[in-house]
């Protein structure tokens, strides 16, 4: 008789539990059908001027130095020992003042934000929507990596690492940030500019794909008071590297803060396509570890340098006062045996549904596409993989399966347009996506641990992803989406 290994052995008979008992558990929740959404459409061309407001508050625990806070993305049970800078929300109020009312986007500085988490904050602001008449509520994270846990699998497993009081601080404090940023709002211009950024980021695995681009949008008030940029950027927040132990937003911080030294400007950070795995490079990495240095430092200087991209950006679109929104709810064929553990324990919060015919579980998410005259953005609920996005996909010889480029989907730049803006982590955060003819799973214990291709490259990211049919689902989204945009223009 083989012997097998203990996880081998251990993940079997948690698979074998969770497959003949989870028809049960699930068995009341179907996947009911997902209605078609509408696009709010802009408005035909009025005026020229945007009401846009901005607000910010801190998300840091008053007793961090008295409670165990668990930091979030290098692995459980890392309780915070102290604070590198204060971890904030941010949100914005834009109104194309068409009587359609206006849009929110918030940013936290987290790892990311759970939908049931997103909904959460949404009931709590509906009283808001009513009197204001916000027609699109979006809640993004910054991924910090010396973030707060937000999630729950950071903790000291099997228990969650999610503080309830935490969770609470985060909600009232957005809550109290996006009222007051309409509160705030003021008549201005609004201008986009794009800039392109050539040595400051690394893609660690294979094919080399990412974008360069720095974006930003640039609100400048009639009154001749405070700017508001809205920067977006492919990258993880995770300068501070696995030996951090204390709470911080990462670089994006110090990016924020040389905007307004130089400026005064206050500023909305926003992520985009960094799945697969697009980081800041740290010059002289290797010399830091070697020291036994921290990486204070090396990542306020990459802040600082990221701000100087921002602030060089000369050549600018005035954009026109159109906005339009849809936001599409859509189902994820979820097959991760680990995450669906962690749901049902009550780690994870994330509603699972059984399909009617049968065929295995999903989660809901949502994705969001919004118009801002020129500027087409798509919102993802995920780290997604940049091939995903702009190509470049490996051959058949190149990928892990030996399948080639074609069993993936088409590109979403194809789809919705060469300069769409990509934010990331945007209303969910439902981890990796990965293209299909490079997802491989471990043979014996498939998302328990890393599985290694015939190349020798470890993949890692598949143990963090819902599974193989997550591109394919979004690329048919985001498709359905342009095409009901379309539609809308042509009535």
């Amino acid at each position: 008789m083989i012997k097998m290994k203990p996880l081998t052995a251990a993940y079997k008979a948690i698979d074998f539990v969770f497959r003949t008992q989870s028809k049960h558990i699930t068995q009341k929740k179907e996947a009911l059908p997902i209605e078609k959404a509408e696009f709010i459409a802009p408005p035909k061309e009025k005026g020229n001027r945007f009401l846009l407001g901005f607000s910010k508050e801190s998300i840091l625990p008053a007793d961090i130095d008295k409670k165990k806070y668990y930091i979030a993305g290098y692995g459980e049970n890392k309780p915070a020992k102290g604070v590198l800078d204060a971890p904030h929300t941010h949100a914005v109020w834009i109104d194309d003042l068409s009587g359609k009312g206006g849009i929110v986007l918030v940013s936290i500085d987290n790892v990311g934000m759970l939908n049931k988490d997103v909904n959460r904050l949404r009931a709590r602001l509906h009283d808001f929507a009513m009197y204001s008449g916000c027609r699109s509520i979006n809640i993004v994270s910054t991924h910090s990596h010396a973030g707060i846990d937000t999630m729950g699998i950071w903790g000291p497993l099997p228990l969650s690492g999610k503080n309830p009081k935490y969770m609470e601080l985060v909600f009232s404090q957005t809550v109290k940030a996006v009222k007051d940023a309409y509160a705030n709002r003021k008549l201005g211009r609004l201008y986009l500019g794009k800039t392109e950024v050539p040595d400051m980021q690394e893609d660690i695995r294979t094919p080399i794909v990412y974008s360069k681009t720095l974006t930003r949008l640039r609100f400048e008030p009639d009154d001749g008071s405070q700017q508001t940029y809205i920067i977006n950027f492919a990258s993880h927040s995770e300068s501070l590297q696995g030996c951090n132990e204390r709470v911080s937003a990462d670089f994006p911080h110090y990016l924020r803060e040389k905007i307004k030294q130089e400026t005064g400007a206050r500023t909305l950070y926003c992520v985009g396509a960094i799945g697969g795995m697009i980081s800041m490079d740290i010059p002289d990495e290797q010399e830091i570890r070697d020291n036994g240095s921290d990486f204070a430092e090396s990542t306020a200087n990459i802040g600082k340098k990221l701000a100087e991209y921002a602030l060089s950006i000369n050549e600018e679109t005035e954009l026109k006062p159109k906005i339009g929104c849809i936001r599409q709810e859509v189902y994820f064929k979820t097959e991760n045996t680990l995450l669906m553990l962690a749901a049902k324990a009550g780690i994870l919060e994330a509603d699972e549904y059984r399909m009617p015919d049968g065929s295995g579980f999903v989660m809901k998410s949502e994705i969001s596409y919004i118009e801002i005259d020129s500027l087409k953005i798509l919102l993802l609920p995920c780290e997604i993989f940049p091939e995903l996005v702009y190509g470049g996909y490996l051959t058949a010889e190149e990928s892990a399966t030996g399948c080639g480029a074609e069993i993936n989907p088409v590109p979403l730049q194809e789809i919705v347009g060469e300069d769409v803006m990509i934010i990331g982590l945007a209303n969910d955060e439902l981890g990796y996506v990965l293209p299909p003819n490079d997802f491989i799973l471990h043979d014996e214990t498939p998302y328990f641990e890393n599985g290694r291709d015939i190349h020798g490259r470890r993949h890692y990211e598949e143990t963090n992803s819902l599974g193989p049919k997550t591109a394919e689902t979004i690329a048919q989204t985001v498709a359905e989406i342009i095409n009901t945009v379309e539609k809308s223009k042509n009535i």
